[in-house]
């Protein structure tokens, strides 16, 4: 990694998909909306009321000018007669305007609300589902950043853009259609005026979605080198790696800013081109218009509103004309509209496919149609039957291993770094399936198994016990159901209940982030009292004493012996003296299976275990 730019790969960075069409995104949002049909129903059913109180404004205008203002102009009168009718329903549809516009805002939002929460549920629900393979390979960053910004942006898509988007559209329509019926030259001109706009909103929209796309990208390669960095802080106030960490963080940040620049380019850009041309617009108006009012005459009186309409033949007037200028106005306030949630709508239709491609990504570990149960009676026998695993393609990591461990039997897996120890656990505990072959337990396949059970009958204590915020009751039963007095009698069968009742407030005593208030000898004592509690048939002790300081690891020599009883055990260990009195061990080199037996006869074989142990200095 380079002072300047860290590489892409090390912060997730995807290739860019090809562009989904507008419809397909809407299709993915669909069973979303379907959930709140009745208030997705009522929002559109604000529409029409909307675009007719906005069609109906200028008519009643005209109606006013060429009627009782252009009688009384004609008569010299400086009363006007007969203006109230017009004044009433003028204000009438201004607070009908106003009321259903207040009603359709509200409920949009509200809906728009509601699918975030629905999606943001879902979308948390499948990452935990997902295999392992995908986290060794994502940063967590980029996951927060489809979380939490990416689903508020698509939530933005209902609640300001498809919503909005149809009562703009919806308003179009109906004001088109009033002006092509009044007068259908002035309309047309209007109309082709639209035309080209709308095929360079077009082409603004791809344009953007692909800047916006990369906005994205480069925002979740922002969070992830964030992310890393705080987890990481230790290491970089150590090694002072504050400014060259600074340097690559400002390199990451110009990237995000100069890819924000060009969605607000195009956004400006389409902004500026509507105002411009609604101005042109009115001016075409006034041109063509204004001749044909000069020609007729301004002193022509209408009839008010039982008119006749007028039509191309019939003489222009001073209302109509300017009836058709607020005609314009409303005309192209949609589409103004429109450009205004321009931003939103093509940041959300980006969030949805960044979204779509994690929903889509296939749960590798499910549950059997019809799980089988295991033997209530099993003690726990784990059998290996000529199991070959790789993480990629063809790169074996175990090779043909056959081994079976019998219940109450304590066995351990030693072998030099990349030998596969830690891949046997997690291929045991269901994180990955098997490559080939077969791993059961009492005699069924594990895959055969229902994930929760599996995990009730295995039990694993890490090298690095994590804890969740919350108190210590609650890292010990991990929300599964539980009083205080159960958790109590396994911290007593552990001898550790005493350790407990120490800490500041007991078993209610708070963990912060990680465990980070607690020492890493009391998360991994923790950790004992959380195994012990489940009771399983097989436990898994990963380098689970490693950490632990000499006073530490002789309090929990005890626990472990009473843990232990009666129980499958699978021991991984360094520290080849903690093994030494276990029933079996089995040595690994390179992904095979190449020793087995007590220390003792391994010792005597003279192989790669007695070179291991004589490497540690204990005794050869």
């Amino acid at each position: 990694m380079t002072a300047a730019t860290p590489p892409d790969a090390a912060l997730g960075s995807d290739p860019q998909p090809q562009r989904e069409s507008d419809w397909r995104l809407l299709r993915i949002l669909w069973p979303y909306a379907r959930r709140h049909l009745k208030l997705l129903l009522a929002a559109l059913a604000f529409l029409p009321p909307l675009a007719l109180a906005d069609a109906v404004q200028p008519l009643i205008l005209q109606r006013a000018l060429d009627g009782p203002i252009a009688q009384a102009v004609e008569r010299g009168d400086a009363i006007l007669s007969g203006l109230w009718p017009y004044v009433a329903l003028l204000i009438l549809t201004v607070l009908v305007r106003w009321g259903f516009q207040s009603l359709e805002g509200y409920s949009s939002q509200k809906l728009g609300q509601l699918m975030t929460r629905d999606i943001r549920n879902d979308l948390f629900a499948h990452i935990l589902a997902l295999p392992a393979q995908f986290f060794d390979r994502t940063p967590v960053g980029k996951l927060i950043t489809r979380i939490t910004s990416d689903v508020e942006a698509l939530g933005d898509v209902f609640s300001t853009g498809a919503v909005g988007i149809v009562s703009d559209l919806f308003t179009l329509g109906v004001i088109a259609v009033v002006m092509l019926s009044q007068r259908w030259d002035l309309g047309l001109l209007l109309i082709l005026i639209v035309i080209p706009i709308a095929a360079l909103v077009v082409w603004l929209q791809r344009r953007f979605r692909d800047a916006n796309f990369r906005v994205r990208e480069e925002l979740s390669k922002l969070n992830s080198w964030i992310q890393e960095n705080i987890l990481g802080i230790t290491v970089v106030q150590l090694f002072r790696r504050e400014r060259l960490n600074g340097q690559i963080f400002q390199t990451i940040n110009q990237r995000y800013i100069h890819e924000v620049d060009q969605t607000i380019l195009y956004d400006s850009a389409l902004s500026a081109i509507l105002e411009w041309v609604s101005w042109l617009a009115v001016a075409a108006l006034l041109w063509v218009g204004g001749q044909q009012v000069i020609t007729a005459g301004t002193g022509m009186v209408r009839e008010g509103l039982g008119g006749s309409l007028p039509t191309p033949s019939e003489p222009l007037t001073f209302g109509s004309l300017y009836a058709f200028i607020l005609f314009s106005q409303r005309f192209f306030n949609p589409l103004r509209q429109l450009a205004e949630k321009f931003t939103a709508l093509q940041s959300g239709f980006t969030a949805v496919e960044r979204i779509d491609n994690i929903l889509r990504l296939p749960i590798a570990i499910r549950d059997p149609l019809q799980p089988r149960p295991l033997p209530p009676s099993g003690g726990g026998e784990v059998r290996f039957e000529n199991v070959f695993f790789a993480y990629t393609g063809d790169e074996w990591v175990l090779k043909n291993l056959n081994f079976t461990i019998h219940p109450g039997e304590k066995v351990a897996l030693v072998g030099p770094t990349g030998a596969g120890k830690s891949s046997i656990i997690r291929l045991l505990c269901r994180l990955y399936d098997v490559s080939q072959g077969s791993i059961r337990i009492d005699g069924v396949d594990i895959r055969e198994i229902a994930q929760a059970e599996l995990h009730r009958r295995l039990g694993v204590i890490l090298q690095d016990g994590f804890l969740f915020s919350g108190d210590i009751q609650q890292n010990i039963t991990l929300g599964e159901g539980g009083s205080l007095a159960e958790v109590e009698q396994a911290a007593r069968r552990l001898n550790l209940h005493e350790f407990i009742c120490d800490l500041p407030q007991g078993y209610a005593t708070p963990v912060r982030e990680r465990g980070s208030n607690l020492s890493s000898g009391q998360k991994q004592l923790i950790s004992f009292v959380r195994a012990m509690w489940r009771n399983p048939n097989i436990l898994v002790l990963d380098e689970a004493t490693a950490s632990l300081d000499v006073g530490t690891e002789a309090l929990i020599q005890s626990a472990l012996e009473t843990l232990l009883r009666d129980r499958t055990a699978i021991i991984i260990a360094h520290r080849l003296s903690t093994i030494r009195d276990v029933d079996r061990i089995l040595v690994l080199q390179r992904g095979e299976l190449k020793e087995q037996g007590s220390h003792a006869e391994l010792m005597a074989l003279n192989g790669i275990y007695a070179n291991l142990y004589r490497l540690q200095d204990l005794g050869g």
